[in-house]
């Protein structure tokens, strides 16, 4: 998904026009950005959480040559899921869980699904 498609599903979901719902989204993103680089953490019940992770500096090797190189500290970016997106996205498809129930083992007592 694209933030255009987000754009046009607020476009049409919620009767706004092209520019109002651009306008939306971009504020959001925006304060979004803003608050990670301050080093704070977002939170969003039902989708997860990003979270700005501190790397300290350490010494590297250039794997060629073996020269010891100074790795500057920096900062990361982490998303973690929420449970309910988590379990959403690991539940069946529907045509799967159709599937199993037409599976042998389902097909009621003496039933062998040897077709014999």
């Amino acid at each position: 998904m694209l933030k255009s498609d987000l754009i046009n599903i607020l476009v049409a979901k919620r009767g706004v026009t092209q520019k109002q719902a651009e306008a939306t989204i971009e504020t959001i993103f925006e304060s979004m950005k803003d608050a990670l680089c301050r080093g704070e953490n977002i939170e969003i019940r039902g989708l997860g959480a990003f979270h700005v992770k501190n790397y300290q500096g350490y010494q590297g090797r250039n794997p060629k040559t073996g020269q010891v190189i100074p790795v500057k500290p920096k900062r990361g970016l982490l998303f973690r899921t929420g449970k309910e997106l988590r379990d959403r996205v690991n539940r069946p498809a529907p045509q799967q869980a159709q599937a199993d129930l037409a599976s042998p083992e389902s097909k009621g007592p003496g039933s062998t699904g040897t077709g014999l």
